[in-house]
């Protein structure tokens, strides 16, 4: 009858009628009970669960927590000493490993993970713990899919939480690589004097290690690894197929004779077919990459394959999930070492962003973003936008950066503008003969603009407006003193006279009184006044660029150039907050030091788009958005130079050089040419702006339509720039 009963029950019977014993007492008890069943069983066949095994471990722990709550903090019992004493931890790894009788591997995990997690005491210093806590690390990953898996990451997790919590204590898990070589081999065959007797039990297995091949411990195949180059993209689906990356060979990478195991058992983990494991085991690591110890930050980027798995071999996800799904977990998956790399103690960070950087950026990316397949032009820059869209690390950024741009700081010339020949290659797509992979490129530099990292705007643009040689310098004259203290600038002249600008009604004006605060600083070139003229001037000079003939932004309500303001003011404090740091001049660099003799070059990334902006009437309504968005963005920075080369109406131009209200200039004298040959111009005008708005529904198709888009574009644009000069001047005269 009584075989009925489960052997855990009838362990619990026997506890509750057996007298009151001193906690050691019970402790040794319980421990030589797990031993006598080796010595005493024969079949080793059933499993752990059917032995008393699992209530004997579940008793200690309790033996264990109940000690420390009754002794004062920090204080070791009598228990935990003769844990320690006589290597249980030990003898548990070696019964574990062997996984006699079936099952006791995973028993042996959660006793480990109970006991560091329930005893408040520090642990892990001791040899007797952190060295069987190694061994057992070792042994966590091997086998994918183990019915032991969620045993295994519970383990990694709670050793990975203690490491968070005492980062020193990582360098006990910094394995000797020549040790552990010289010593192979564990016999899994537990001798019956192992268990016999208190000597017995101190047996010392803590020098029999396993080696692991590092190729072993990512999980790869070799075939993932193999030195072939990526084949172009011709659709989403393959792009993905093709994100696998180059392994170098192990006699070329120079190691240090240490592993760090606990990283190799997590990664091996991340390729579980369980989400939940591949989840845990991705926090783990990066517990782990963020512990702040040089040794174990070299470790991790030297010694074990982080580095190379964040490259991401995809063949395994492309097949299972082809297409969005496919591209979903790659992004995922790069979000996720993004979080990794942000979270690094600093030299891992360093480490991982360049293995991104030379095995995915150059090794992938590139080959993809350099074809001549259009569909593989645009599936690939895509896919660039989205990283620089997701990418919030500075370190993995900067490496982002030097991919796409190159590291060069010095002007620009016409005769080198392929000197990095990406950079080169995706400026050119801004002005491609596809308009997908124009407005797709021109997007990729506008979220680029956005990132909080000074050497994009310098390499743009800023390299080139150093010495200010697109201006002509002109000595103020007694003359000119007159001139300046009425309000203008010397040698500029008044749009307002220019038979360009016969046409101004005083409705396209602003009013005086809105500028009473807005005096602009005082640089030598600009000498302090009131600020009204100049800023009235400027906003003016934008506002009535567009000739009344061709706006009808006034015919349609909601339209006006206040709603630019605010949403101007928005983005340029935005702007601000980033480049603060950047600790940008106040004022343009005096002239008198300026090289203004050497020959101006804007750079090819305002070449390419003064070039499209000048053939806004003749592009795509979608092309003009984005061109003059990134345009706009440009604007918005806070830097004198660009002020003054993109926003001031009244620059000397030195001769051949053009900015961009000179290329607007001739945009709109091309246009006054052309309205005169366009029958009901007004008319059909205002029809496409109230079409473009959804105010009228879509009809027959009107003629000159990409001339009259172009129209309200370029209007649209104006109103933009006028708002941010008399944001970016309000700014600079607001203490």
């Amino acid at each position: 009858v009584i075989s009925r009963f489960s052997p855990s029950l009838i362990q619990h019977m026997s506890s509750e009628l057996a007298p009151s014993l001193p906690l050691q007492e019970d402790f040794v008890y319980h421990w030589k009970a797990i031993t006598h069943y080796y010595i005493e069983t024969s079949d080793d066949k059933a499993p752990v669960t059917d032995t008393n095994i699992p209530s004997h471990l579940e008793q200690m722990l309790d033996i264990l927590v109940q000690e420390e709550n009754e002794r004062e903090s920090g204080e070791t019992g009598p228990c935990m000493e003769y844990l320690l004493h006589h290597k249980i931890l030990e003898t548990l790894y070696t019964l574990g490993k062997a996984d006699c009788p079936p099952g006791m591997k995973q028993q042996v995990l959660v006793f480990y993970t109970k006991l560091l997690g329930r005893i408040r005491q520090p642990l892990l210093p001791h040899i007797n713990v952190h060295r069987p806590v190694q061994k057992l690390i070792r042994l966590c990953g091997e086998v994918l899919a183990t019915p032991t898996e969620n045993e295994e990451i519970q383990f990694l997790c709670i050793v990975c939480a203690k490491l968070k919590q005492d980062p020193y204590l990582v360098n006990f898990f910094l394995e000797n690589k020549m040790k552990s070589l010289a010593s192979k081999g564990v016999p899994n065959v537990i001798s019956e004097d192992t268990l016999k007797g208190q000597d017995s039990l101190s047996t010392d297995t803590g020098q029999s290690r396993q080696p692991e091949e590092l190729s072993g411990a990512t999980g790869m195949e070799q075939t993932e690894l193999e030195d072939e180059p990526p084949h172009q993209m011709d659709h989403l689906s393959t792009s993905l197929d093709n994100l696998s990356v180059t392994s170098l060979p192990e006699a070329s990478v120079v190691r240090p004779n240490q592993d760090y195991n606990l990283v190799n058992s997590l990664l091996n983990l991340t390729r579980s077919p369980d989400g939940r494991i591949a989840v845990k085991a991705c926090e783990g690591l990066m517990l782990l990459v963020s512990l702040p110890e040089p040794a174990a930050a070299k470790c991790l980027t030297q010694s074990t394959c982080l580095s190379p798995l964040l490259v991401f071999s995809h063949k395994e996800d492309a097949s299972a999930f082809p297409g969005k799904r496919a591209l979903i977990s790659f992004l995922s998956w790069f979000d996720y070492c993004d979080q990794l790399i942000k979270e690094a103690q600093k030299t891992a960070a360093v480490a991982l962003a360049k293995a991104v950087h030379e095995r995915f950026f150059i090794g992938v990316m590139e080959p993809q973003l350099m074809q001549t397949s259009e569909m593989g032009i645009l599936t690939s820059t895509a896919l660039l936008h989205r990283i620089v869209r997701q990418v919030t690390s500075d370190v993995l950024l900067q490496e982002m950066v030097f991919f796409i741009l190159g590291e060069q700081r010095e002007p620009e010339t016409l005769a080198e503008i392929s000197r990095h020949p990406l950079r080169h290659r995706l400026i050119e797509h801004c002005d491609h003969i596809s308009d997908e992979i124009s407005i797709m490129t021109l997007r990729m530099f506008e979220h680029l603009l956005q990132k909080p990292n000074e050497h994009i705007l310098y390499n743009l643009v800023l390299r080139n407006l150093e010495e200010r040689n697109y201006t002509e310098y002109k000595p103020l004259c007694p003359e000119d003193k007159d001139v300046v203290e009425n309000g203008l600038i010397a040698g500029a002249v008044d749009l307002e006279e220019d038979p360009l600008f016969t046409d101004i009604s005083p409705e396209n004006t602003l009013p005086n009184q809105e500028w009473l605060s807005s005096s602009p600083p005082a640089t030598p070139d600009h000498p302090k006044n009131d600020g009204k003229t100049e800023v009235h001037k400027i906003v003016n000079s934008f506002l009535c660029l567009v000739p009344d003939d061709a706006k009808s932004s006034y015919h349609v309500e909601g339209t006006g150039y206040d709603t630019y303001l605010r949403d101007a003011h928005r983005q340029f404090r935005d702007y601000c907050a980033i480049c603060l740091r950047w600790e940008w001049p106040g004022s343009p660099k005096a002239l008198e030091k300026c090289n203004l003799e050497a020959a101006f070059f804007e750079g090819h990334f305002l070449k390419v788009l003064f070039d499209r902006m000048g053939r806004i009437l003749d592009q795509p309504y979608d092309v003009n958005l984005q061109v003059t968005s990134v345009l706009s963005r440009l604007s918005l920075f806070p830097h004198p130079h660009i002020h003054e080369y993109l926003l001031d109406p009244y620059v000397n131009l030195a001769p051949g050089c053009r900015s961009l209200f000179s290329v607007i200039v001739r945009v709109v004298g091309d246009l006054m040419l052309r309205i005169q040959r366009i029958q009901d111009f007004t008319p059909k005008l205002l029809l496409v702006r109230k079409r473009l708005l959804g105010l009228e529904p879509e009809g027959p198709i009107i003629d000159h339509i990409t001339l009259l888009e172009g129209v309200i574009v370029l209007e649209e644009f104006c109103k933009e720039l006028a708002a941010i000069a008399f944001v970016k001047y309000h700014a600079s005269s607001t203490p």
